[in-house]
């Protein structure tokens, strides 16, 4: 089990109760510190975390990298998709996709949702990897499977337009589903437009249209809110009452599911 900051702050601050804010501190940032040294690979990417984040030390990208290096030299995943990623953007070492690819498989061959989305988006860029859709598919599908919103809406862009799998309008419609339901706007918008002009063998439904937009134009996305103003002016007032009520219906359904995943 991942030994987290938080854990470790719960634990010293028990430890040192009455003491200070700045020498408890001092005293989590020493015992980290003593644990990395020693090989404890938990610590190592606690330590990188924290260079990372600026947390209770002077943020320092290059140190993030050198403990997070050491842990998933062990064998971490969590540190072998941190490593995936600064190398990815080019953080506290100089940008590389191949060794981006290369930790990210290490994390994704273990099962970590994010290095397997990661992968997949590697795969669909052509990025550090020869552009392969069909291995986007697979790695996209696999923490898609997962609960991964980002992974549902990609892994729908590819069923919409036949990349890497046999093209399937009910399969993107079922990813774009998935991942509006968790909240991804994006994903809401697309569903809006599938239903606004019947794509992907979906009946025609100015109402639920309405609603998919009203829900994605509630995060911010700028596209829904225009679709949404553009179909608006169609619609009678019973239709816009509907579409109005089924975005309350959405919304409540997405905020019960990201409570229910929060308590988990």
């Amino acid at each position: 089990m991942k030994t987290t900051i938080s854990s470790i702050i719960i634990v010293v601050s028990v430890m040192l109760f009455g003491c200070g804010r700045a020498k408890a501190t001092d005293e989590i940032l020493d015992m980290l510190t003593k644990r990395a040294v020693q090989g404890d690979a938990d610590a190592q990417f606690n330590l990188a975390v924290m260079f990372v984040d600026g947390r209770s030390v002077t943020q320092d990208d290059t140190e993030a990298v050198n403990w997070a290096s050491k842990a998933a030299e062990q064998g971490d995943v969590d540190a072998q998709f941190f490593l995936g990623w600064m190398y990815a953007k080019g953080r506290g070492v100089t940008q590389d996709d191949t060794e981006a690819v290369n930790w990210y498989r290490k994390a994704a061959e273990q099962k970590n949702a994010d290095a397997q989305f990661g992968l997949g988006w590697m795969y669909a860029k052509g990025r550090g990897v020869t552009q392969d859709y069909a291995e986007a598919v697979k790695w996209y599908r696999k923490t898609a499977e997962r609960g991964h919103a980002v992974a549902q809406k990609n892994l729908a862009d590819l069923y919409a337009k036949g990349r890497g799998v046999t093209q399937d309008d009910t399969e993107a419609v079922n990813w774009y589903r998935k991942a509006a339901e968790q909240g991804h706007h994006s994903a809401q918008h697309n569903l809006g437009v599938v239903y606004d002009q019947g794509l992907f063998g979906v009946p025609q439904d100015y109402a639920m249209a309405y609603a998919w937009y009203d829900v994605s134009a509630a995060s911010g996305n700028e596209y829904a809110k225009k679709n949404r103003a553009n179909i608006i002016e169609s619609l009678s007032p019973s239709q816009i009452e509907k579409g109005q009520s089924l975005a309350e219906d959405i919304s409540d359904r997405i905020q019960k599911r990201k409570q229910a995943a929060e308590a988990e």
